[in-house]
């Protein structure tokens, strides 16, 4: 073979290695600058993701909170009827009535929410409702809850309610299974089902109103704003 040729094959040979290696080497910087950029979008919450894509989500989280304040707003209109807050007033006088007035007779909470020496509840308040409209209801554990710890239903929005039930230096160191008991099975709760002739009910049946709160509590208990 002429050297003429045989330079000219040389050269082409060593130009196909040149463009081979420079093919290799830009096909690795591509491939590790294309995974660099992808990295952070592998990285990203779907969240996050949706949101650029402008859908938005809510957490698990956030579901629950809303379900259990949903479920305590359900509950709080039996909290605040005239069977539940008359005797949980603000002041140290029963209510009465559907009315919600002040009680009759100046009858005081007393040290232990069973009245003061004379003026005892369960002087007019027996074991058991008396007959006939709007006469004395009766319960053996009638009374207010003790001035140590007034549990004050009157006035309160729900939010506030559902904080104070929640708060055990305010509840009587109860634990929420134990609020959820004490709703659910109390003979003195369960009176507001029973007021006597010429009392209005709750706005909620008892099953209802429990099953509220149950939902409250398995959901986390949050309350409303």
């Amino acid at each position: 073979m002429p050297n003429n040729t045989k330079w000219q094959v040389l050269t082409a040979l060593l130009l196909l290695g040149f463009a081979g290696a420079f093919l290799a080497l830009w096909s690795q910087q591509s491939t590790s600058a294309n995974a660099g950029k992808a990295a952070p979008a592998r990285g990203l919450s779907s969240a996050n993701a949706l949101a650029e894509m402008g859908v938005t989500t809510v957490s698990a989280t956030d579901t629950d909170a809303a379900a259990a304040q949903a479920a305590f707003e359900r509950a709080y209109p039996v909290f605040v009827s005239p069977r539940c807050q008359n005797c949980h007033p603000s002041g140290d006088a029963p209510l009465q009535g559907d009315d919600s007035h002040v009680h009759a007779q100046n009858v005081k909470r007393g040290t232990d929410g069973h009245g003061v020496y004379g003026m005892r509840c369960q002087t007019c308040h027996q074991d058991a409702n008396l007959p006939g409209a709007n006469m004395p209801p009766g319960n053996p554990k009638w009374g207010l809850p003790p001035p140590q710890m007034k549990m004050v239903f009157v006035g309160r929005t729900s939010g506030e309610l559902c904080r104070q039930l929640k708060d055990p230096k305010l509840n009587g160191g109860r634990s929420l299974a134990q609020i959820l008991t004490h709703v659910a099975a109390d003979d003195l709760v369960g009176w507001g089902w029973n007021p006597g002739d010429g009392r209005t009910l709750p706005p909620l049946n008892r099953p209802d109103f429990v099953a509220a709160m149950q939902e409250w509590v398995n959901d986390g208990a949050a309350c409303p704003n």
